[in-house]
Order: structure tokens, then sequence, then C-alpha cells
């Protein structure tokens, strides 16, 4: 299993999808595009086309239950948030996937500072990076520290050695695990007519938190 991590008080891991599932998801999304639910009603996102391939969770005026992965996809998540949890001891845990849609940004949209939950306070978010563009247009300063269509992610850490916010470099097929209340957002990016796709889930954790604390 390749991946690594990144620590800011809580545990941002990055795994690097398996390219089988990689094409599938993106296989499924183009060819089911004009079918898909809208996810906007759900999201905070400053983005046109955001897009749902699954949700468990109970039929509503927002989004209805329904499922477009296959089975092998789903197990994948699972088992990617199963090791996220034991890599940080965290044990006598059910874990629930509730939501997996698909971000569609084009140059100037962008998703503001949030945080994720689903029927549930406690669980993990992801992001998986699907497609980038070739460029994402001109800095207008600082461009010795490129920041346009980064993905930011905020710690709950402190103080003045502490490390508090991370922004990953985004590869084709990084994913990103990490839980739910860590604030995170996508700058806006310009100068190009290509997107830049990236998938996000949701996964409720059913814990005891005193439980857990200090576990080995």
């Amino acid at each position: 299993m390749n991946f690594n991590f990144t620590f800011l008080g809580q545990c941002i891991m990055r795994y690097e999808t398996p390219l089988d599932i990689f094409s599938i998801i993106n296989k499924i999304y183009e060819e089911k595009f004009n079918t898909l639910d809208a996810a906007n009603k759900q999201l905070v996102g400053k983005i046109k086309d955001e897009h749902s391939l699954f949700y468990s969770g109970i039929d509503e005026s927002k989004m209805n239950r329904h499922n477009h992965l296959p089975l092998n996809v789903l197990e994948w998540f699972m088992s990617m948030y199963k090791h996220y949890l034991e890599f940080n001891h965290i044990k006598d845990y059910k874990m629930d996937i509730r939501s997996i849609w698909v971000n569609e940004m084009k140059a100037h949209e962008y998703n503001p500072v949030h945080v994720h939950r689903g029927d549930l306070f406690t669980g993990l978010s992801s992001v998986m990076i699907l497609k980038l563009p070739n460029t994402y247009g001109v800095e207008y300063s600082a461009s010795d520290a490129p920041q346009n269509g980064k993905l930011q992610i905020l710690g709950a850490s402190n103080g003045q050695f502490a490390k508090i916010d991370y922004e990953p470099p985004m590869k084709l097929r990084d994913f990103y695990v990490f839980p739910y209340d860590m604030r995170h957002c996508v700058y806006p990016f310009n100068g190009t007519n290509e997107t830049r796709r990236t998938l996000a889930a949701n996964c409720d954790v059913l814990y005891n938190p005193i439980e857990n604390r200090g576990a080995k």
C-alpha cells in the first residue's frame, strides 16, 4: 500500500488510488454525467457542476438514495478508511459511507472554507484527484508560492511552531483522508478552458472518543 501522512494535530493521510479504481470512477462519471443527480443543494461550493455518484442517507427533498458505483470500488473506499482509523489507533468503531460526489471546477469557481458531515458529526472526509488542468493561470502576485487551484487543509493546532495548514501537491490518483471537522478549501484558478475534477466522499464513524483516547 502506497501512503504517507501529515500531522496537524489531526492526521491527513495520502493514498495512491489504484489505476483500475481511478479509471472506473472517471468512466462512470463521464458516461453517466447527463443522468447524475446534482449535488449542489447539499454543498457549499461555488461550483456549477457537482454531481453525486453515491448517497446512502434517507430520501429527502435535496437527495434520494442511489448508487452508481460497483461493489469493488465501495470496498476499496472502506479499506482506506479502515486503514486510516487503525493507523490512528481508533478501535471498536462502526463505519458507513454516506455520500460520494464529483466536483468539476472551471476557471474562477472555488470552494470556500468548510467542514463535512454525514448523518453523524464524527467521520472521515476524503478527496481524490481525478483530472487536473495543464495550467492554473497567472499568479497575480507571489508567483514563487503559487496557490491557484490549490486544496488547503487547515489544522486545529496553534502556537508559534505548530504546523497549522497543508497544501497537498496534488497529483492524479492522490486520495487524501482526514477528519470531518478539519476545515478545508479550494482556491479558484484562471486562464484556461480546462477543468479540475475531484471526487469527495464522506464516511460516518461511530466510536467512543473517551474509550479510544490514548488507545494503543
